[in-house]
């Protein structure tokens, strides 16, 4: 039986868990089991429809699963009324961009396209033998059963989801399945149904992400994404500041910019979409929720929140440190005050809850993380501030116990989980970049183990929320752009956790799973005893690029592993920044790169047998004599890019010329000198730093 800190997403699917993977040596579903179950046996599939196919949602949504079934030759019919706009024209482009002309044209053979006058289907459609509906017709609830009726009749058995924002399904009498947007390219979706079906594993094996939801108003997206809209817009008429620049203000402190989100979607859709949620969120617990005169007013105009360039005026409007607590108590207090809500009904568990916030609302940190660093005081503080700036709120219920308890793992570990069968330990890592957050989970997660007497442990993403691993979170290094110090705190903290794997595990493992791992993420990896990825996974030090240098040991760990024939690859690799794939880096970077399956089983074969099945390539503790002019790097003519090469490699050639106890602080160094200099901020850390603070 496998003890874990806490349950995992993947759980909420019935997939397992991580561990299980491992040991069975393969994903727990199959896609052609699956597309069969969904949709038919091969010699007898049927199609896939989405109604209201011209709209920004459905559009997407075309797209979307028209690229993925598309090596299954499953029709999409892109159904709507008679002279829609046509959205699926301007999703063209962006398949291009993806797949090139000629993908493009191949995924757009399998798009039917018909019409209907919404009281009767097209006699054509039944050709298709339809099994899935995915409806992303207009909000009207009447509508919709009337649209659900039109198709139950027509073909008893067909499944339907709803891409609804808000209607519980309960309301609907169909399951649910609102995604995030941009809808052609975000993969999040929250799922309502009674059990995780085989509609929901599918979208999982298809590479999207589908999180399980409660089924509540607006579910958990919409009530973040409508909760920080109507919460600037209560600040903004406090303030009677321009929209543009309450946006500017409140992306400092959270991340998103709500009203050009809005106009970004379309503001005439958007803000009756926000309107929408807001209003039956209202009618459903109260006042919180009540949309404000300027929603109603832009909900029947349509109108853009921000003006035309050309008539905004450079105000040089700063806020007094009055002014920049009451932000942060209305932002905060009702955020923190509608979580309360959810977290009381359930609505999700805390990882993707936290996780929502992040991949769809783009908060810069979960909502749940900057909870839980807040405190039950600091919570409950902000919320009854909140309420006297705005006394609509407190006739609302809030639930300030469910903050009692927030040393529980379902609190402290968001974002890093760990299981053990008594002999092997899992860590994974639900984020796709790493934070400070993350690095504190990360040892909490360690420390468990280790308390637990697992000597073996695989370091691995946890094959659901993260798909990808891009890196450091940028947004960490913004007090180290003018303090030495906090660069210097993070390089050198961070890499004590990396060591961790290396000095405190007889075998560690860092799996990629993944289509990319860059930087930071695979810092930390390539600390680990052993370092595999799928073949095709992109790996890379892009840094020199940013520029900034590699704070977690990467000018040296990987170098010190590989053999003296080997090391100007390795080098190359940190001065140029491009990406290799991983089957073209074994024995040099990589100990092993397969296809997943073959991955998975020569992990846990490790993980059973020891070294024998694989030996490990050990890191030289004493110091080593690099020369990076000797690697013979092609100049690239490009000054302030030579002057980052020539940062870098100062750090490569003084952290591998010292013993390795002493390298972690002469990287630590470097890394945390180079963020304070000019070239640094005039790079990608400092341009999102003025973009965003400035």
């Amino acid at each position: 039986m496998n003890n874990k800190m806490r349950t995992s997403t993947l759980e909420s699917l019935n997939m397992g868990s991580v561990l299980d993977i491992f040991k069975n040596g393969k994903l727990p579903v199959n896609n052609d089991e699956l597309i069969d179950k969904v949709f038919g046996p091969k010699n007898n599939r049927g199609a896939m429809i989405i109604s209201g196919a011209s709209g920004i949602v459905g559009a997407g949504k075309v797209m979307q699963f028209a690229s993925r079934l598309k090596p299954y030759n499953i029709p999409i019919i892109a159904l709507d009324l008679p002279g829609a706009p046509d959205g699926i024209s301007k999703q063209y482009k962006g398949l291009v961009r993806a797949f090139g002309r000629d993908g493009a044209n191949d995924i757009m053979k399998n798009i039917i396209q018909l019409t209907y006058d919404g009281k009767s289907l097209p006699e054509t459609l039944k050709s298709y033998n339809p099994k899935f509906l995915l409806e992303a017709i207009p909000e009207q609830l009447e509508l919709k059963k009337v649209h659900y009726q039109l198709f139950k009749k027509e073909f008893p058995g067909i499944h339907i989801w709803s891409v609804t924002s808000g209607f519980p399904s309960k309301q609907l009498g169909v399951d649910i399945a609102h995604p995030a947007f941009p809808h052609e390219i975000n993969k999040v979706f929250e799922i309502v149904e009674k059990q995780p079906s085989v509609q929901t594993q599918l979208l999982w094996s298809l590479g999207l992400i589908p999180m399980q939801m409660s089924d509540d108003w607006s579910f958990v997206l919409d009530v973040f994404f409508c909760g920080l809209m109507l919460a600037s817009l209560q600040y903004q008429e406090k303030s009677n500041m321009p929209y543009w620049k309450a946006d500017k203000y409140v992306r400092q402190i959270i991340g998103p910019n709500p009203f050009r989100a809005h106009d970004a979607i379309g503001a005439k859709g958007a803000n009756f979409l926000t309107w929408s949620c807001l209003y039956h969120l209202s009618k459903a617990y109260g006042p919180l929720f009540k949309p404000t005169q300027s929603l109603d007013e832009h909900k029947d105009s349509g109108q853009n929140w921000y003006p035309p360039d050309h008539f905004r005026p450079m105000v040089n409007w700063h806020l007094d440190n009055k002014g920049k607590e009451e932000l942060h108590q209305i932002i905060f207090g009702a955020l923190f005050q509608m979580t309360s809500i959810m977290i009381k009904e359930k609505r999700a568990d805390f990882v993707s809850m936290n996780a929502i916030g992040e991949l769809c609302a783009q908060f810069t940190k979960g909502l749940l993380a900057t909870m839980r660093n807040q405190g039950n005081t600091n919570i409950i503080n902000t919320v009854k501030a909140y309420q006297k700036l705005h006394p609509e709120a407190a006739k609302t219920k809030w639930y300030p116990d469910v903050f009692k308890k927030m040393d529980t793992p379902e609190w402290l570990q968001l974002y890093v989980n760990a299981e053990h069968d008594g002999k092997v330990g899992v860590i994974t890592i639900s984020r796709e970049s790493y934070n400070s957050d993350v690095d504190a989970e990360l040892n909490r997660a360690i420390d468990w183990l280790k308390k637990n007497k697992i000597k073996r442990v695989i370091l691995t993403s946890d094959f659901h929320l993260s798909t990808q691993m891009v890196g450091a979170d940028t947004t960490e290094f913004f007090p180290a752009l003018t303090d030495t110090r906090e660069g210097y705190r993070i390089a050198f903290n961070w890499s004590k956790t990396a060591r961790r794997f290396y000095n405190e595990f007889d075998i560690s493992l860092g799996f990629i799973n993944g289509k990319r791992c860059m930087g930071g993420m695979l810092e930390l990896m390539m600390h680990c005893h052993y370092l595999f990825a799928d073949t095709d996974t992109s790996l890379a030090m892009p840094e020199v690029t940013l520029p900034v240098i590699p704070g977690m040991e990467g000018c040296h760990w990987s170098i010190r592993k590989a053999k003296p024939t080997d090391r100007n690859k390795l080098i190359s690799m940190l001065m140029d920044g491009k990406q290799v794939k991983a089957k073209d880096a074994v024995g040099w970077f990589v100990d092993y790169a397969s296809s997943l399956e073959n991955g998975l089983k020569k992990a846990w074969e490790i993980m059973q047998e020891g070294t024998s099945a694989l030996p490990i390539r050990k890191v030289e503790a004493n110091a080593l004599k690099i020369s990076v002019k000797a690697a013979k790097i092609p100049n690239s003519r490009n000054p302030e890019f030579e002057e980052a090469r020539k940062a870098i490699a100062d750090c490569i050639e003084q952290a591998c010329g010292a013993p390795l106890t002493k390298a972690i602080e002469i990287q630590a160094r470097h890394s945390a000198d180079f963020m304070v200099t000019k070239l640094c901020r005039k790079g990608r850390v400092g341009s999102e730093y003025d973009k965003i603070m400035q």
